[in-house]
């Protein structure tokens, strides 16, 4: 078997039309595009060309994107830069236990300075309860932060609804929005979020860069200091040639959005699987509200880690971790409450722009063989 690649969730491949933007900029565009010469004036144009790529897709202005290094940073930025510049007030920040590390490290690094933090729960498909959103909100808080997808079981969050919770209380409200961006639909405004976080290797750009988008009038303390870069808020000579990157991602990401064709074919994998393995396979995650690339499955009993060793040539990912002959159920798995003996056999599948029915064959096959 050829090899196969089912971790698109993890980080993608370079789009081409990505690509064929980023070569001439190795060679041109060469100026800083702070520059008021003739050498940064190119750059300059990059640059603007693709703030505004980046705001079309998330239906907000160009001026309301700051470009970062990635996903991680778009987070800390948010949590982080918030919180500085509010310091010396009573503060809370409300987030789910299913959040990525990039938000909850931050939320725990915020706690070490004092800040209160509530976790709230998720159901048994992953989804979080608004209500628990509004119960949890006090008179000190000033920020809600609830991920747009999970990473590892796709679920969608209601954030519209959250939003309004968040509007009622005049709190802000920041999505990370990682895995979403590029997949559905994540215009701000129908979202109803004050910041949202984007990872470019997540939606077919280069590891690296990311975005931030921040609503007008929004304040927040740069984590970076230096000169005044991105509109004072993130310091640093821009990197021309990796926003050119995010910005034709987004670009090309735009009439894709939903991936009917990559979700009719996750579901075809559903069926082969369930079909194959019976009551031996169950579903992890929302069957609805989910990305329409993402299959998080647990085969019964079984270990995930172990099984993808079985089958080498499929790149996919575990829920769970294995130390010392342990194995460590996934934490988003344990906050979904979902048993030691299914959730150990996790596996992540995420499929991609060129997934083919015959690699999803050939994986069931593969596991068919593997695990009889």
């Amino acid at each position: 078997m050829n090899p196969i690649y089912l971790d698109h969730n993890a980080s993608t491949p370079i789009a081409p039309e990505v690509a064929a933007v980023m070569e001439p900029l190795l060679r041109e565009a060469f100026g800083n595009p702070s520059s008021g010469h003739w050498a940064g004036a190119p750059a300059k144009a990059a640059l603007a060309a693709a703030r505004s790529q980046v705001a079309a897709l998330l239906g907000c202005g160009a001026d309301e994107v700051v470009f970062t290094s990635g996903g991680s940073e778009a987070n800390n930025l948010a949590l982080n830069g918030l919180f500085f510049r509010r310091q010396g007030q009573p503060s809370h920040v409300i987030a789910t236990r299913i959040e990525h590390p990039a938000v909850l490290a931050p939320c725990r690094f915020l706690e070490s300075l004092g800040v209160r933090v509530t976790l709230v729960p998720v159901d048994g498909a992953g989804r979080v309860d608004p209500d628990d959103i509004r119960r949890a909100m006090g008179r000190d808080t000033f920020l809600i932060s609830v991920m747009h997808a999970n990473n590892e079981v796709g679920t969608i969050q209601p954030l519209a609804e959250i939003g309004k919770i968040a509007r009622e209380h005049g709190v802000l409200f920041h999505t990370d929005a990682a895995q979403s961006v590029g997949k559905i639909a994540t215009r701000v405004d129908e979202l109803g979020v004050d910041l949202l976080s984007v990872a470019g290797h997540k939606l077919y750009a280069p590891k690296g860069v990311g975005a931030l988008y921040i609503r007008r009038g929004v304040e927040i303390e740069p984590l970076i200091h230096g000169a005044a870069h991105e509109n004072g808020r993130r310091a640093g000579t821009e990197s021309v040639l990796l926003a050119a990157a995010l910005g034709k991602a987004c670009e090309i990401a735009a009439p894709m959005l939903a991936m009917p064709e990559v979700r009719n074919l996750r579901d075809l994998f559903w069926d082969r699987l369930k079909s194959a393995f019976g009551a031996g396979i169950v579903l992890n995650g929302h069957p609805s509200h989910r990305l329409p690339n993402t299959l998080n499955v647990s085969f019964v009993g079984r270990v995930g880690g172990e099984i993808l060793a079985w089958i080498p040539q499929v790149a996919a990912s575990t829920g769970s971790a294995c130390h010392s002959g342990a194995v460590t159920l996934s934490p988003v798995l344990a906050a979904m409450g979902v048993s030691r003996n299914v959730g150990m056999g996790a596996i992540r599948f995420s499929l991609g722009r060129a997934t083919t029915e015959a690699e999803i064959d050939a994986v069931v096959a593969a596991l068919t063989q593997a695990l009889s």
